[in-house]
């Protein structure tokens, strides 16, 4: 969403002002998803009881999928950007409370309020992050670039801690049930050969090893994080006018722009790579915790790997980007490829026991590499293919990816993790042979339009030259 911001925009604020709100903004997002991503990891576990943890995960993502394209503006234009991110976080908590009660008349509507507040909420965090920087730029005399960048820095760095933090809460409560209460009785099989169809389920493998006042407990603390980022809102965000483009543009400007840019061949061939980025997320949330973690080690233990996930894919993030500088991205593409294709092959020859603790957390740190390597340059990818078409183009990203979680989500109840895997393997099979083969024609096309430039340089030059001698 482009933003413009002249001098006289910035007449009532400071650059202690502006930073401050950047701090509020992402100290409340951190707040907000402590709660959000460790409960979007316990779904699968805690409420499995004929799938509705799955469910209503799928539900998120098929109401992301509906509103992303025409929901933002609509609500931003009305409520503006503060009271915009307030309405979404309220939404995002009341899923919190809604698990305190799970059940398919609870969870479900709470599951597409989320979805609905989710497009809203991040369009008008970027927005306002955006318009910070470039206020700040104008009062520090810095490029609004790089204090843009800066200010996304400093929210990426305390939001991608909140996978840390989530999951630890989760792990220190749950884990006050003692392993010896987990039971696993030989009749439930675990790892890829778990099946919805077979009633391969235990008492333990749908989080019943925990007692309702330790889940309770856990929905509290949770629904406390989700008041405080609210209320942190609410008292300490200033209010900041919503961007030029969004009061005075149609309602359906982004849904247009997002159908017109799929007659581009390009982003046709980066759909299917993209798909697997959603489809490979869902899989470590739902199916690894449920199949893998909880069915042999109880969901105590949920959170535990999950941090080990969190880590490796927070570090991996933040040094796949500098090493692209010098590699280019192919070998790094290619190096999360290997890595998720060498886990796909483990899960599906291993069949995790009780004892199997230390592998549980090597494979979940190695899919966490393997997933930064999705997030960073599959985002990288769009930004520079479709760099004057940005706001469609990451909508279809959004869009897509989206669709990638909906779906593994959705078919979650009803196949075997075999069945799941061999999606995952042909997704990146196909998604991988399709990227290569958009950068290789990107980079021939590139190096095609250099040698034209050099060429007519030189050609240009000569001409000088004789005309010179005549």
């Amino acid at each position: 969403m482009e933003v413009t911001t002249t001098s006289q925009d910035v007449d009532d604020w400071s650059k202690r002002k502006l930073m401050k709100n950047v701090l509020v903004a992402s100290l409340a997002f951190l707040f907000l998803f402590t709660a959000f991503q460790a409960l979007s990891n316990l779904q699968s576990s805690i409420n499995c009881d004929d799938g509705l943890g799955v469910a209503s995960l799928s539900t998120i993502y098929v109401s992301i999928i509906i509103s992303s394209m025409f929901l933002p503006s609509i609500i931003i234009r009305n409520l503006g950007l503060k009271w915009t991110l307030v309405c979404s976080m309220a939404c995002y908590t009341l899923y919190s409370v809604a698990n305190f009660w799970p059940g398919w008349g609870t969870l479900i509507p709470a599951s597409a309020l989320v979805g609905f507040s989710a497009a809203p909420l991040w369009s008008a965090k970027c927005t306002y992050l955006t318009t910070s920087g470039m206020k700040y730029g104008i009062l520090s005399g810095e490029a609004s670039d790089a204090v843009i960048n800066r200010f996304f820095g400093i929210f990426f760095l305390m939001f991608q801690s909140a996978q840390i933090w989530g999951n630890l809460i989760s792990s220190l409560v749950l884990q006050q049930a003692p392993d010896s209460n987990y039971t696993n009785t030989g009749s439930q099989i675990c790892g890829s050969k778990d099946c919805p169809a077979s009633g391969n389920t235990s008492e333990s493998d749908c989080g019943d090893d925990i007692s309702s006042s330790l889940v309770n407990t856990l929905m509290g603390i949770y629904t406390g994080c989700g008041v405080v980022a609210i209320f942190l809102i609410i008292a300490f965000l200033d209010p900041m006018p919503p961007s030029r483009e969004t009061l005075e543009g149609e309602k359906c400007d982004l849904f247009m722009a997002t159908l017109r840019l799929l007659k581009d061949k390009r982003l046709l061939m980066l759909i299917p790579i993209t798909i697997y980025s959603g489809l490979e997320q869902a899989f470590i949330a739902g199916d690894f915790t449920k199949s893998f973690v909880t069915c042999t080690r109880g969901v105590g233990w949920v959170g535990y790997v999950m941090i080990c996930y969190g880590l490796t894919d927070s570090i991996s993030s933040f040094l796949s980007g500098r090493v692209a500088k010098y590699t280019g991205r192919i070998p790094i593409f290619l190096s999360g490829a290997a890595a998720h294709m060498a886990i796909i092959i483990v899960f599906f020859t291993w069949t995790p026991v009780y004892d199997d603790l230390p592998v549980l957390f090597v494979v979940a740190a190695i899919w966490g590499f393997g997933d930064a390597i999705w997030q960073t340059q599959i985002n990288a990818i769009y930004g520079v293919y479709f760099n004057e078409k940005q706001e469609s183009a990451f909508a279809n990203y959004r869009l897509w990816e989206s669709i990638g979680f909906a779906a593994s989500f959705g078919y979650s109840n009803f196949i075997c993790v075999s069945t799941k895997l061999a999606i995952l393997v042909s997704f990146l099979v196909i998604g991988m042979m399709s990227y290569l083969f958009v950068d290789f024609k990107e980079s021939r096309k590139s190096a095609a339009y250099e040698m034209k430039v050099v060429h007519g340089n030189t050609e240009g030059t000569r001409g000088s030259i004789e005309t010179i001698s005549r």
